[in-house]
């Protein structure tokens, strides 16, 4: 039977960066550990263990370098002893479990010896532009020792335990792109297999993991099972620090949104999928239906959110069969049959997985060097005209309330990390930081007058408008580069836009644990170092 029904388009900008979809995104095939794996793949990639100098309680240094096309890379990992009182996942923190840095080629000792003395300290060290990244972890002390025991005693770790919690050491920083003195981004972006928006970070989390899985082995005397290792990945804690970035790198973020709907778009428009797809579509919504079961976390309204996800997910899919999944039109169905955004991000995530051969040359689009331009001859009455066609959302706000602009985002000074302010009880609101597009949109729409001035002679007097400006012409051709929301309203969570970048790195089993921070797990389920050319791993494989 032939599909009649007209092209499919693109999801709507109004829908996709919504908070509500933004904050139920889950990783997709696009995501960037997943490419990530596939150009290690296609680089022939090769992970070698270089040095272990690891005492008998685990403390040292180990080095592991990556061959990658005609470039080398070595993740330098410290060990150290770290007191239980010390250990926190808290960004003030200034000891950890282990701290690491991705060198740019092989290290001569006299790096090693360099490194041994600035890692550690992270923030308060030296770094040079040979150190591609920086990062920091800490153990899941309960699972480490439980794997380390399990080992000693010569059986392999309780299979529930390790599916609770998914991996042995989480990271609560993943610094790259010139901080702390590291190289600039421009000095990989065009090398293979870096190319990649966070490619050099998730290498970084991905040889990680591996450390991870040897010092509970040299730890254990004993070698843990593939099965196990593909079971551990690389959790992570992560705060405000990461929300702005959103907001900060408008068509960056447009470019992450445009692919994946694009890739959407392609898989919904085909005429019809074969029987091999279809089949893997029914294996695994039922792969998915046991990832959902095995997805537990202790925030009370979450966790009510993820048993109403998996009651969704089993109406969706329970009853699929492969010969109504050829039927014309039967992937958009199942699309338009989604009532909830959590429902609606898992399908999309799961519709995309079976179809690389139409996708995965979109991951070439995610990285943006690209900033908004400003026209400065367009007319003012153009411009407002243009607002109240691609920023309703913005217009629809009333900040004369208390409510809209009920918090306001600063820089600590302390850290030097985003922070989050509520207006009424807490010093600062004259330093925030400029996270406000809807109020700044508004403020731009009330100020412009309705006729042909340029916006060149409007902006001499009006100066304080031009980013704004900027931002609004870019929504013309880049209808995804823009949060939906006013950021500053009180019930404004930025644990949505944590859930977005996260699942875009390739992030899962997403645990809040308020609304400002959330603990997520990278790499489970993907391909060990021994396992490149492995290309699976649509949510993890338990």
């Amino acid at each position: 039977m032939k599909d009649l029904s007209p092209p499919r388009a693109l999801r709507s900008a109004d829908k996709v960066m919504s908070l509500a979809h933004l904050g139920a995104m889950q990783p997709t095939r696009l995501s960037f550990l997943r490419v990530l794996m596939r150009d290690l793949a296609r680089l022939e990639a090769q992970v070698t263990r270089t040095a272990w100098k690891m005492d008998e309680e685990g403390h040292g240094h180990a080095t592991y370098t990556v061959s990658m096309g005609p470039h080398s890379y070595t993740l330098i990992a410290f060990s150290q002893a770290l007191s239980d009182e010390e250990r926190t996942d808290r960004v003030i923190a200034t000891a950890w479990d282990a701290a690491f840095v991705l060198f740019d080629g092989i290290p001569a000792e006299a790096d090693i010896a360099r490194l041994a003395e600035a890692v550690p300290r992270q923030e308060e060290g030296r770094l040079t532009d040979t150190e591609l990244v920086l990062s920091r972890a800490n153990k899941s002390v309960r699972l480490f020792a439980h794997v380390v025991d399990a080992l000693r005693t010569g059986a392999q770790p309780d299979a529930e335990m390790l599916a609770k919690t998914g991996y042995l050491m989480r990271t609560t920083a993943v610094y790259g792109n010139g901080k702390f003195g590291l190289a600039d981004r421009s000095r990989i972006e065009d090398r293979p297999g870096l190319s990649g928006p966070f490619a050099a970070e998730m290498l970084t989390v991905w040889l990680i993991r591996g450390f991870t899985h040897d010092l509970a082995e040299h730890l254990g005397g004993a070698p843990l099972a593939s099965r196990v290792k593909r079971m551990l990945g690389v959790g992570n804690a992560t705060g405000l620090g990461m929300a702005p970035f959103l907001v900060s790198h408008p068509l960056l973020l447009d470019a992450w949104m445009q692919v994946r709907e694009t890739a959407l778009s392609r898989v919904l428009n085909q005429p019809t999928i074969t029987e091999g797809e279809a089949a893997e579509l029914v294996s695994l919504a039922a792969h998915a239906a046991a990832y959902l079961q095995t997805w537990e976390v202790a925030d009370a309204d979450a966790m009510e959110d993820i048993r109403r996800l998996r009651s969704d997910w089993a109406a969706l899919t329970g009853a699929l069969d492969v010969g109504s999944l050829q039927e014309p039109g039967a992937l958009s169905a199942l699309l338009d049959r989604c009532e909830t955004p959590a429902l609606e991000e898992l399908a999309v995530s799961w519709l995309l997985e079976p179809f690389g051969h139409l996708v995965d040359d979109l991951a070439e689009c995610q990285a943006s060097p690209f900033e908004p331009e400003l026209d400065a001859r367009q007319t003012c009455g153009a411009l407002k005209a243009e607002i109240e066609l691609h920023a309703p959302w913005a217009l629809c706000c009333d900040f004369e309330k208390a409510e809209e602009s009920a918090q306001f985002w600063y820089v600590s000074e302390e850290k030097l990390e985003p922070r989050l302010g509520d207006r009424e009880a807490d010093p600062g609101a004259e330093k925030e930081t400029p996270l406000d597009s809807a109020r700044q949109i508004c403020a731009l729409h009330a100020a412009l007058p309705q006729d042909a001035t340029p916006l060149w002679q409007f902006f001499a007097s009006r100066p304080e408008h031009r980013s704004v400006a900027r931002r609004v012409q870019a929504l013309a051709t880049h209808p995804y580069a823009e949060v939906r929301a006013n950021l500053l309203h009180g019930d404004a969570a930025p644990i949505h836009l944590l859930r977005a970048k996260l699942s875009c790195f390739g992030a899962s089993r997403f645990d809040p644990k308020s609304r400002l921070w959330t603990r997520v797990t990278l790499a489970q389920g993907l391909p060990l170092a021994d396992e490149i050319g492995d290309t699976t791993g649509w949510l993890p494989h338990l």
